[in-house]
């Protein structure tokens, strides 16, 4: 983790002046977002915490409860299987810290298989593994010529959408991937379904879904530019 580098040497020990008061009308200096990315053993935590740190937060990687707890927003990040994901997720308390911001509608975003542990299940190689259920519906394997799905792809936003505001069409991004949710309702109780971006290749897939204070991708927004 990088250091922050030490204060100056040789500096004075006298109380610092006063600043002037701040003038009326000007910009009062706003705190920086606190966001954890969650280390529970998967992920590209690195990138996700350079991406982070490129649009202006303070990002911090951790597997502490009580910082993921805390932060402004949480970071579910996750390679590999979905089986092994689920495991190192539940060891560090992933599972309930995700729970407790969510009823406390504190923002949570996942990421590739840190998308995939929110729903219900995922089978892989024939063995189904609960997820945190979050969402309703299970992720499966692609039925395409190619796997991997890896590289540049499009996608098809809602209406509405506040995840990709501002993303003109025809934008691409960088996915890794062989399992996808394929459908996302209405979970019980809701009256509306998620918003979902979809994509394809193969078949159509969930390639983002936004769900009040739960949002998840499919792509590497972090390397996605």
């Amino acid at each position: 983790m990088e250091v922050p580098a030490p204060e100056g040497a040789g500096e004075s020990r006298e109380d610092p002046p006063v600043p002037p008061s701040r003038a009326p009308g000007a910009p009062v200096s706003r705190r920086r977002p606190r966001v954890v990315v969650l280390d529970y053993g998967s992920g590209n935590l690195r990138s996700a915490q350079r991406a982070l740190q490129r649009v202006g937060a303070d990002a911090e990687i951790t597997s502490g409860s009580a910082a993921a707890l805390q932060a402004d927003g949480l970071v579910v990040p996750g390679v590999g299987a979905f089986a092994a994901c689920m495991t190192g997720l539940t060891a560090v308390g992933g599972e309930t810290v995700i729970g407790k911001r969510l009823a406390g509608s504190r923002p949570v975003l996942g990421i590739c298989v840190g998308m995939q542990v929110l729903f219900e299940a995922g089978v892989e190689h024939g063995q189904r593994t609960a997820g945190c259920g979050c969402w309703p519906g299970v992720v499966q394997r692609l039925a395409a010529p190619v796997l991997p799905h890896m590289g540049w792809n499009t996608v098809s936003a809602p209406a509405g959408s506040r995840l990709l505001a501002g993303i003109g069409a025809g934008e691409m991004f960088y996915f890794v991937h062989s399992y996808a949710a394929k459908a996302l309702p209405p979970g019980p109780g809701q009256q509306s379904a998620p918003l979902v971006t979809w994509a394809r290749h193969g078949e159509d897939f969930v390639a983002a879904a936004e769900d009040g204070a739960l949002c998840a991708t499919q792509f590497h927004p972090e390397k996605s530019g």
